[in-house]
């Protein structure tokens, strides 16, 4: 009797304890996996409720949400150049980043939160220049 007490309370105490939400670093970087100027990982998948760190690795990189590639209603991001950012993705949906100096370069990164991907064709329907493109292009083909 005694073990299940033990057990039926731990199980109670798992259930009312609030689901951690995960933390993941990305990078951006001049030159990484990928190619120049890249975000490391450059596709992230995540819970709502989970936080991404973008740190600036190498000087002269910002992170900055993709104008048509974020859910409605999500925060828009822009950090300064050189400056950490970190952001907490409490919606569902496909987000798409750049780097603000380096956009035309192609330095791209995808975030998917939760199961939702109603804004998934608006954002493949965002025009970017043809190596951006190029870059983009996996990245929303891994989106399920």
């Amino acid at each position: 009797m005694m073990i299940f007490r033990a057990v039926a309370g731990a199980v109670a105490l798992a259930v009312t304890l609030p689901a951690m939400a995960g933390e993941v670093s990305v990078k951006m970087l001049n030159s990484g996996p990928g190619g120049m100027m890249v975000f490391d990982p450059a596709f992230v998948r995540l819970k709502p409720g989970d936080t991404i760190k973008f740190l600036p690795t190498d000087k002269g990189h910002n992170v900055e949400t993709i104008k048509g590639m974020a859910p409605d209603g999500a925060e828009y991001v822009k950090s300064a150049v050189g400056q950490e950012a970190v952001v907490t993705f409490e919606r569902e949906g496909v987000y798409g980043f750049k780097c603000s100096p380096h956009y035309m370069m192609g330095m791209v990164a995808l975030v998917v939160v939760g199961d939702k991907r109603d804004n998934l064709e608006a954002a493949k329907s965002v025009q970017h220049n043809k190596l951006t493109q190029k870059r983009i292009e996996p990245l929303l083909a891994q989106v399920q």
